[in-house]
């Protein structure tokens, strides 16, 4: 699908008359919440958690596909039981209030994982924020731009002294086990069983997630995926807009989106 050829509301639509074929997607930060300084403290819109427990009644599916871990969403979404969430890139998956499952490959690394995160809050010391996540650690400088460069080139030696995969993020640069997932492995995997996908992203990591509605359109033409950026702030970047098939401007405005789009799908449910 394509912006010059359709607009969000013509989407909708064609999405209407395959809801209870389709699956919505939405990665967290700077999508559901704004971006924060301080990692703990985002919230997803109140607006956003009120569309997405009315959207989970009427498409097949509604999930989160994050680099926060599973907890950490559960916390913010469990009081809706049917949507589903994939922490850490996919390495952890629950369905609503449901155990959380872990991608087996990934559970050997964590004492290595441990060990890097401790390294690092003593090497980088305040000039970063170190997030453990259990199965990765992100490097946070936000607050710290200045020391970017350095942030990431210890990351960089660190991943290859040790094995580990490097994630890059908005002044963020994460480390995790050389397993095989990312969004796009999450949502090549997702689509297969669904005839109609919808993701909203806003990052680097998010465009192999449009690279999977894609990937899907080119082998099964009757297939419909859209593709939404999320310009949550100047840090999103052209390449992600460019990426999708088109842009909302913030976490309230998806808020706003969703609503609307409950009353476009609930009027073709009743017709």
């Amino acid at each position: 699908m394509s912006s010059n050829r359709v607009t969000p509301t013509e989407a909708w639509q064609a999405t209407a008359s395959r809801a209870a074929d389709c699956a919505l997607f939405f990665d967290f930060d700077g999508v559901l919440s704004p971006i924060t300084d301080d990692p703990e403290a985002s919230q997803p819109v109140p607006e956003v958690l009120e569309a997405l427990d009315a959207l989970s009644r009427l498409v097949r599916r509604v999930a989160i596909v994050s680099a926060r871990p599973v907890d950490f969403l559960r916390a913010r979404f469990g009081t809706l039981s049917e949507v589903d969430l994939f922490g850490l890139y996919g390495l952890e998956r629950s369905h609503g209030k449901g155990e959380t499952v872990t991608e087996p490959a990934a559970l050997p690394w964590v004492p290595v994982v441990e060990e890097v995160a401790s390294e690092a809050r003593t090497a980088l010391g305040d000039k970063a924020y170190v997030e453990f996540k259990r199965l990765s650690v992100a490097l946070h400088w936000r607050k710290t731009p200045e020391h970017a460069a350095e942030i990431e080139s210890w990351a960089h030696a660190e991943a290859e002294r040790r094995g580990l995969k490097v994630q890059l993020g908005r002044k963020v640069i994460e480390l995790k086990p050389p397993v095989d997932r990312d969004k796009g492995f999450v949502i090549s995997e997702a689509v297969l069983s669904v005839g109609c996908a919808w993701y909203f992203g806003d990052d680097v990591s998010d465009i192999k997630a449009f690279d999977a509605l894609r990937a899907r359109t080119a082998v099964e033409p009757g297939f419909l995926g859209v593709c939404v950026a999320v310009a949550s702030s100047d840090e999103t970047g052209q390449e992600v807009s460019d990426a999708a098939d088109f842009t909302i401007e913030s976490p309230v405005a998806v808020g706003t989106f969703l609503a609307d789009a409950v009353k476009i799908l609930q009027a073709n449910a009743a017709s």
